[in-house]
């Protein structure tokens, strides 16, 4: 099991999830975002709480670009890179892509198939690899805090849907 990683080895903004296989949550998470999906209209997943913000579609399309932004860094680090793995503009990133104009069959298969290759990855990394340190945005990072706040990361983004949008999900 990855043990979760120390206070030196992520930024304090970031959100972790609790205690725990950090393989293991990612797997269960696996399964909550499909779950949602197939019992949204297309109405439900168009839907935006405040005129400003993200549809349900853009929510889950920022999720794919997180978790593959991400999965970058932590290979990187994993594999002894470091230089220092620049942040992103989300904005940037949602405003060049029609997230809106994805079907919710095309979220579930590119979700689905996002989060597999990442826990694929996970799963082949040694003992050593997942200790790896590295810079993130000008932060130090391990290997193993990058997969915990890929998790918790998602788990806020749950709880926005959960709480904002008003969708019934069991975190």
């Amino acid at each position: 099991m990855v043990e979760r990683p120390t206070k030196e080895e992520y930024a304090a903004y970031y959100e972790l999830v609790p205690e725990g296989n950090i393989i293991e949550r990612l797997e269960l998470q696996a399964n909550i975002i499909p779950t949602l999906l197939s019992s949204l209209t297309e109405e439900q997943v168009n839907y935006r709480y405040a005129e400003d913000k993200w549809s349900v579609k853009e929510v889950i399309g920022h999720l794919l670009d997180n978790e593959r932004i991400m999965s970058s860094r932590l290979l990187r680090i994993a594999r002894g890179d470091q230089a220092n793995h620049p942040g992103y503009d989300q904005d940037v990133l949602m405003q060049s892509h029609p997230f809106n104009a994805y079907t919710v069959a095309d979220l579930n298969e590119e979700y689905a198939v996002t989060r597999r290759s990442t826990i694929l990855m996970l799963r082949r990394l040694t003992p050593e690899a997942w200790l790896c340190k590295g810079i993130v945005s000008d932060n130090p990072a391990s290997a193993r805090s990058i997969a915990f706040v890929m998790a918790g990361h998602e788990l806020h983004h749950l709880s926005v849907l959960r709480d904002r949008y008003s969708l019934d999900l069991k975190l």
